[in-house]
């Protein structure tokens, strides 16, 4: 954990190895996120939906969206990656997205039922792949190359990281 609101688990770090521990400890993740995001809106008046995470951040209600968001993006990366040779990703305006009308005032249980079905299938798939398809490699124009297995450390980390900007913001305002 950090003080810093922004990463209150730390920065993402892109991991130089991968075991096949590792590739467990992501699926898992991936397994846990629609659980963890359930329960760190549990109960929260629309008032507290709309309130930001941090000074200047998203609302808990955008945040909840943009993993949705962020989330299927990812997911289709994953099979692109398993279907294509080294193909280049699209990256997207996540701030201009969260700013959408839908991002900003949308009940939050559309984007939680995204992410119980498409966290399901993904992890699904991952349970699938061998060794060798983690070694396999999308081309994001921001990120330069990614190999399979990058792409799940990227995203367990991301459902790790903006269900703790909803919880300790939560802690910090004792909701």
């Amino acid at each position: 954990m950090t003080l810093d609101p922004r990463y209150p688990i730390g920065p993402y770090v892109r991991p130089t190895t991968s075991t096949a521990a590792d590739r467990a400890a992501r699926i898992a993740a991936i397994e846990r996120a629609p659980a963890a995001y359930r329960a760190a809106v549990e109960g929260l008046s629309d008032g507290q939906l709309d309130t930001p995470y941090r000074d200047g951040g998203w609302t808990v209600r955008q945040v909840v969206h943009h993993v949705a968001d962020s989330h299927a993006n990812a997911y289709i990366r994953v099979r692109f990656c398993l279907t294509e040779h080294h193909p280049t990703v699209k990256p997207y305006d996540e701030n201009s997205w969260a700013d959408l009308i839908d991002a900003r005032t949308l009940a939050v249980a559309p984007s939680l039922a995204m992410i119980d079905g498409l966290h399901q299938r993904w992890a699904a798939l991952a349970h699938t792949l061998t060794a060798e398809h983690y070694t396999r490699t999308v081309f994001h124009p921001a990120n330069g190359d990614m190999t399979l297995d990058a792409i799940f450390e990227m995203y367990a980390w991301h459902s790790r990281h903006h269900a703790a900007q909803i919880t300790t913001l939560r802690e910090r305002l004792g909701w």
